[in-house]
């Protein structure tokens, strides 16, 4: 899959989850810069993106991400 169309998908994901249209996609983008963004919708969203992209991801590959490129690259790898 390209990386723009994981982009898109995976903006689609988030608008739905924070219920947030208006987040601007950065690969710099972390937890702290989209309001409500806390461990509960943190679950949903994991949830919501291996639905979407119909990919189980480990805890550990979860763990290791610290922004949202980093879910772009594993998501495209």
């Amino acid at each position: 899959m390209e990386r723009a169309e994981v982009i898109e998908r995976l903006m689609d994901v988030l608008a739905e989850t924070f219920d947030e249209d208006d987040i601007a996609y950065s690969d710099e983008l972390t937890a702290a810069d989209v309001p409500g963004w806390d461990s509960l919708s943190n679950i949903r969203l994991m949830v919501a993106v291996e639905q979407e992209f119909g990919r189980k991801l480990s805890i550990g590959e979860w763990q290791g991400l610290k922004k949202l490129g980093d879910l772009v690259a594993l998501l495209t790898a």
